[in-house]
Order: structure tokens, then C-alpha cells, then sequence
């Protein structure tokens, strides 16, 4: 996306790409920045790593990217993705991983060898700084850097004070080592409760490793996270033709689809994408058109019709003009959409990210505040040091820093057992506030497979007989409807007569000879057409039938009628106890689906959703702009779907549910996915989601709290800086053991 795009309706007239972001407090300052420019309105998400302004103020994007530069983070315009590219892995959860992959090792030894007094063997402490140093010195460069450039812009983060308190752990651990004595042979680490047993000899190097892994491992899943946000702009990307056969000097030429040009011919035979956007110019055939209206019935296109770029040609042989080719496509539409939905839908703040700004200065106030007093009334400096540097250990952010991603790797782990799949914990968080579920009809709530529902016979004729001579000429045709009703055939007597003589009629229907008879099977317009005779009650059968949502095909020989067979697409077995639950948890189910509106009322009316919350017919910038609407006042909505154009709509929603079976993109765009494809596992899904987020609450209330009582301690001279990070470690215990608690959650 670039600059070209108006910004009626908070449309994005801007989209940039920023770099150097290591927390959602980050994402907070280059927002502020921005939006202090006039005529300015941005949004910067961290989870994609992206900046969205919808108003420019007639600037230029480029006095943005310098903008954000002068903040101390790199920006630039995203390069356009080519269909079919696969898009690189991220190269800064691919450099937390390594980190991780060092990092865990070593400072779990080093945590043993401070903490298990029977581990420490002679020349422990040395071995200790040697484990220590990669961990502290390295692996915490990336928050090193960050606290560093934070300074550069009086700006102070959670960064910040991870780096003080390990700075300030390795560099009073490296000093009692190499002055202090605590490099002497035989040295043992004693379990002093206050300061004033402190020496120049105590070590804190267990914390220096401890909290920075932690840090890490936190880091490298928001990393993954975001990795993940922009799977579904890939998947989009990818689902385009790559190639495509251009008519010209009448000769068909294979080129790439970026050479095509509006009003260029095109070739697409059965069973191939078409390359773009355009109009059938000759040729006959069923199209798969799903992929824009999410229809399980294929719309049957000939000379003068429209088709869409990406949908599967089924039957005929098509010639197409080109009318609209690259940005202008409506799948590239779509894929704006789902990027500006990306970008508008807001981000959870986690505690320790919002009190950032007031509580990292006002430790750094407190540490400086009491090594200064504690001087000033005369004690030794290294007591004084000790007091300060507990200050500063104790309040690492360690356990807020496991809080949230303790309690997302057990829901994580939980929701697989259930066939549950979370992306983030933005997601679960976003699940407590869930008020309406909207449902997706075709894949979601039905099987989205053509069946043969029910067989009416005229007078006199028998029900064997119509589905033993419509078998076999349907068994031809590759259309979905044929497909049903030669399924069916097949199930019922094995295997079927042969035929002769098969033709694709125009306007829905085929004709084949079997066992000396001409066989017609198509829709009553075919018939009409045909000037073959349909009986009163077969009438009658296709009119119920198309009232109720559903198909009705007709089969005749010796010129007439004999029988109706009714096709339609199938409920999955839980999808009324999916409605049933969701009611239980006080949400409202509601129906949002690209099919015509007979069915969906039909649909609808089997699950006893009422038809005042039935949106039917709607294409996927419909569905979006009703997703918004909900929100507008004030409901907080969950959307299930399965196809590409759910994407945008899963994307936009407060919490986007994919079902499993569906297609990348929309699971890429979706929070959750539903990995079994039943329907009812959605309520499951939010279950889980809303105990995760009352974990989470847990976690950050005992984290917060911990600090706020422990720092005073420190400071007053109750807990000596060793005995301040088994406080954290402790804290951190509780804070997993209360995330364990997941592992038994049950519905």
C-alpha cells in the first residue's frame, strides 16, 4: 500500500513499515510524535511493526519516515509484493531465537550455582561470570541498545530499566570479584536477609542472567506474534494466477501475470485461476466464485458476464478481456482491507508496557536515592551499593514480564489439546470483551459441499429409475451440483451405466443418452427452453425448494420431466449446539454471509437465529463495513469464517475466529482458529480465552503488587540484592504456577 489511497471513511492514505520497536510503549511515543503533526492521524500497531495514517495533512510520506527517524527508529514504505512471493522470515524473531538458543543454558546454570549452596563447588564464582557474561553482555544487547537510545530522547522504557538492573547486577558481581575478595578460593554465597549483612563479596550475577533470558523469551514470542499478523497479506498475495495465456495475432503467448494489460485477451480453461478481473469476451461455464461471495453455488458465466480475478474456471473453455489487472483487482482490494483492519484494530497494552513511563524514572529516583542516603548517614559503600542495586534488582520486571506470555504458552499448549489454535495473547485478552458472534455461513455453520437433499418424482414414475439415468450423464460434468447427484448415484448402485452422446448445455444443465434414452438434467429455465414438459407438482417442487434456499434439478427423458432432485449444501452435525452454547455464554449469534438471501434466512431459521440478525448477499468490503458498525456502538465482535473473503472481515472483528479448513488467508487474518472445523469449539474457544485473561489479571495484579511492596523493602534495608532476586524468582514462581493452572481448565 502507498500514498495513493484516499481517506474517505478512515481509509489509509499511508502505510509504513518501522523498525526498532521493542515494546507497545514504543509503538505509544511514535504515535504521540506523529500525531502532534497538523493534520496528522496515525496509528502505530506493534504487533505488525506497522505505521497506518489515514490523514496526511499534505505531507509527504517521506516527512513521515524522517519524522520517526528523528525518534531514534528506522521507517520506510513497504515494498509491493508480487503474487506468489513468499515473504522472508523475520529477521528479529530469527535473532531472539539464537539468543534464546544460547542464553537459556547458560543462565539456568548460573541460577543453580547461585541458589543450591551444595553446587558450589571450588572456583564456582568464576565459572558463574564466565556463564554469565554472553548472557548479560550479549544477550541483553538488543535491550542495552534500546535503553541507550531511549536516553538519546529522554525516554524512558521498560528497556531501560532491564538494562540498569543488569548493568548494575554483572557490574557489582564483576567488581566484588575482582575487588572485593569475592574471587578468593572456597568462597560460598551466604543467605543474608538485609544489607547489613552485605559485603563486598555478594554476588548477583544469577539475576544479571535470570532476568535477561526472561526478557527474551517474552520478546521472541511477541516477535513470532507479529510474524503471524501478516501471514494473511501473504496468503492473499498468493492466491492469484502466476501465470497467464494472452490471446495475440490470435495465438496464445504463456506470459507472467504482471505483463497483462487491460483489454488484453486471455485464455483460462477448466480448472485454472483466472488471471484478473474481467469480461467474459466467449465461452460458457460454471465458476467457483466463493473466493468474493463466499456462495457455495457456482455461478454459470457466458459471453458479456463479469468474473474475478483468483475464482476457478470449472467447465467450458473461457476467452476473457482484461478490465481491471494489479492494484485495481478486487482481490488486491481485499487485501487492502484486510491490511487497514490490521492496522485499526487496537492493540492490548500490557501493564508493564503503560506504567512505563512513570515507574522506570521513578525507580531509577528511588535506587539514586537511597545509595545517596544511605552514604549520607555514614554506612560502609558497599552496604550503600547493596541497598541501591536491591532496589533496582528487585524491581525488574521479570515477573511482569512472564505474566502474560506464561499464561499464552499454557492456553497456547491447552487450546491445541482442544483443537484450538491462539496466534497471540492480544487475542485472548481481546476475547473477555466479546458481545456478539458473528458466523459465516458456507464452511462455518455448512459443510459447504453440494448434497442431494431430497428426490420428488412426477406421477407414475419411480424414484430409482430418475437418480439410475441422471447418475451417469451428471457423473460427465465436473459441475459441483453434477458432481452431488452422481455421488449419490454411486453410493446407492455401485456402478452406473454408461452414457453417450454428452453435452454441456447452456444455462445450467447436460444431456447424455443412457441405455437408448436421451436424458435431460438441468434447471426449469433449461426446460423452459427446451420446450419439454414439466408437471404441476415438479413446478411446485423447485418453487418450495428455491423459497427454502435450495436448488432444484430437474431430470427428463421422452420429452418431459420425471423428477425433481433437490440439492443444497448441509448443516455441520454441531452447528445448532455451536448457536445453543454461545447463547449459554450470553453472547448473540448473528449471520453475516455472501449467499443469496433465501438460503441464509433458511439456514438461519434451522438454527434459530432470527432473521432481524441475517445479513445475507454482502461482498467482503460488506462484510467489513458491518463488523464496524457493530463496533460503532460499542459491541465488541468476534466474526468466524473460512474463506478469503472473510479475511478482511476476521481482521477488522475484535476477535477474528478462522475455522480450520478454511483457507490461509483467512486463518492468517484470524486470532483463532478452530483446527477441527466444528463450530461449537468457538465457544470453547472464548471459554478458554476469558479464564486466560483472568490469569493474565492475576499475574499482572501479584507482579504490580510484588513491586510495590518490595522495592520500599529494599530501600529501607530489609532485602539485601541477593536476597531481592530469589524475591523476584519467587515472584516469577507464582506468577507460572498460576498460568499452570490453564493446563485443567475444562468447558
Amino acid at each position: 500500500m502507498t500514498d495513493t489511497h484516499l481517506a474517505a471513511d478512515g481509509q489509509v492514505e499511508a502505510e509504513l513499515i518501522v523498525g526498532g520497536m521493542t515494546c507497545a510503549s514504543c509503538a505509544a511515543r511514535i504515535e504521540r510524535r506523529l500525531n502532534r503533526l497538523d493534520g496528522v492521524v496515525a496509528t502505530v500497531n506493534y504487533a505488525t511493526g506497522r505505521a497506518y495514517v489515514t490523514q496526511l495533512g499534505g505531507r509527504d510520506p517521506g516527512e513521515l519516515i524522517g519524522v520517526i527517524s528523528s525518534t531514534g527508529y528506522t521507517a520506510e514504505l513497504p515494498a509491493p509484493a508480487a503474487v506468489g512471493d513468499t515473504p522472508p522470515s523475520d529477521p528479529v524473531a530469527r535473532a531472539l531465537g539464537w539468543r534464546l538458543v544460547v542464553c537459556i543454558p547458560l543462565a539456568a546454570a548460573v541460577i543453580v550455582l547461585a541458589m543450591v549452596p551444595a553446587a558450589q563447588f571450588t572456583g564456582w564464582q568464576w565459572v558463574s561470570l564466565l556463564l554469565a557474561a554472553p548472557v548479560a553482555i550479549w544477550g541483553a544487547w538488543p535491550l542495552h541498545r534500546a535503553a541507550w537510545l531511549g536516553l538519546g530522547y529522554a525516554a524512558a522504557t521498560m528497556d531501560t530499566l532491564v538494562s540498569l538492573g543488569v548493568a548494575a547486577s554483572f557490574g557489582w558481581s564483576l567488581y566484588a570479584l575482582l575487588f572485593g575478595g569475592a574471587g578468593r578460593a572456597g568462597m560460598r554465597m551466604s543467605f543474608a536477609f538485609t544489607f547489613g549483612q552485605a559485603s563486598g563479596q555478594t554476588l548477583y550475577l544469577e539475576a544479571a542472567a535470570g532476568v535477561t533470558t526472561a526478557v527474551l523469551a517474552g520478546r521472541y514470542l511477541e516477535a513470532r506474534a507479529r510474524v503471524r499478523s501478516g501471514s494473511a497479506l501473504s496468503a492473499l498475495a498468493g492466491l492469484g494466477a502466476k501465470t497467464v495465456a494472452v490471446l495475440r495475432d490470435g495465438t496464445e503467448q504463456r506470459v507472467p501475470v504482471a505483463e497483462l494489460a487491460a483489454g488484453d485477451l486471455f485464455v483460462v480453461r477448466p480448472g485454472e485461476k483466472i488471471a484478473t478481473d474481467g469480461e467474459v469476451a466467449e465461452g460458457t461455464s460454471a465458476v467457483d466464485a466463493s473466493l468474493v461471495t463466499g456462495e457455495s453455488m457456482p455461478s454459470e458465466v457466458g459471453p458479456g458476464d463479469q468474473v474475478t480475478g483468483a475464482t476457478v474456471n470449472m467447465s467450458g473453455r473461457l476467452v476473457v478481456r482484461a478490465t481491471r489487472v494489479g492494484s485495481d483487482t478486487l482481490l488486491a482490494q481485499i487485501t487492502r482491507l484486510v491490511s487497514q483492519a490490521l492496522g485499526t484494530k487496537a492493540s492490548a497494552q500490557r501493564l508493564a508496557d503503560r506504567i512505563a513511563a512513570v515507574f522506570v524514572p521513578c525507580v531509577i529516583a528511588c535506587a539514586v536515592a537511597t545509595l545517596g542516603f544511605w552514604l549520607g548517614t555514614g554506612l560502609p559503600a558497599a552496604a550503600a551499593w547493596s541497598a541501591a542495586v536491591a532496589v533496582l534488582v528487585v524491581a525488574c520486571p521479570c515477573a511482569l514480564g512472564l505474566a502474560t506470555p506464561t499464561a499464552l504458552l499454557t492456553a497456547v499448549g491447552r487450546g491445541a489439546e482442544l483443537g484450538i489454535g491462539v496466534k497471540s495473547a492480544q487475542a485472548l485478552e481481546s476475547a473477555a470483551r466479546i458481545r456478539a458472534v458473528v458466523l459465516d455461513k458456507t464452511g462455518t455453520l455448512t459443510t459447504g459441499v453440494m448434497t442431494v437433499r431430497d428426490i420428488v418424482t412426477g406421477p407414475g414414475e419411480d424414484e430409482k429409475a430418475a437418480l439410475l439415468l441422471a447418475g451417469p450423464v451428471e457423473d460427465a460434468s465436473e459441475h459441483p451440483i453434477g458432481q452431488a447427484i452422481a455421488r449419490l448415484a454411486a453410493e446407492r448402485f455401485g456402478s452406473l451405466p454408461s452414457v453417450t452422446g454428452f453435452t454441456a448445455l447452456p444455462g445450467a444443465g447436460v444431456q447424455g443418452s443412457v441405455d437408448g434414452r436421451v436424458v435431460t438434467v438441468g434447471s426449469p429455465r433449461l426446460f423452459a427452453e427446451l420446450a419439454l414438459e414439466v408437471p404441476p407438482s415438479l413446478r411446485r417442487a423447485a418453487d418450495t425448494a428455491a423459497e427454502a434456499g435450495r436448488t432444484a434439478v430437474l431430470v427428463g427423458w421422452d420429452g418431459q420431466a420425471r423428477a425433481a432432485l433437490v440439492v443444497a449444501d448441509r448443516l455441520k452435525p454441531h452447528a445448532g449446539e455451536a448457536i445453543a452454547r454461545l447463547r449459554a455464554l450470553r453472547l448473540r449469534p448473528m449471520l453475516l454471509t455472501g449467499d443469496n438471501s433465501r438460503a441464509a434466512l433458511a439456514v438461519a431459521a434451522q438454527l434459530g437465529i432470527p432473521a432481524s440478525d441475517v445479513f445475507a448477499e454482502v461482498q467482503p468490503e460488506g462484510k467489513v463495513e458491518a463488523i464496524r458498525r457493530l463496533q460503532a456502538d460499542g459491541i465488541a465482535v468476534c466474526f468466524v469464517g473460512d474463506g478469503v473473503n472473510d479475511a478482511a472481515a476476521l481482521a477488522q472483528a475484535d476477535l477474528g475466529m478462522a475455522i480450520g479448513a478454511g483457507t490461509d488467508a483467512a486463518i492468517g487474518a484470524a486470532d483463532l482458529t478452530l483446527v477441527g472445523g466444528d463450530p461449537a469449539t468457538a465457544a470453547e474457544a472464548i471459554q478458554l480465552a476469558r479464564a486466560t485473561v483472568a490469569v493474565i489479571r492475576g499475574n499482572l495484579a501479584w507482579a504490580s503488587g510484588y513491586n510495590l511492596l518490595a522495592i520500599p523493602l529494599a530501600a529501607l534495608g530489609y532485602l539485601n540484592p541477593l536476597f531481592a532476586g530469589i524475591a523476584m524468582a519467587a515472584s516469577s514462581l507464582i506468577v507460572v504456577g498460576n498460568s499452570l493452572r490453564l493446563k485443567r481448565f475444562h468447558r
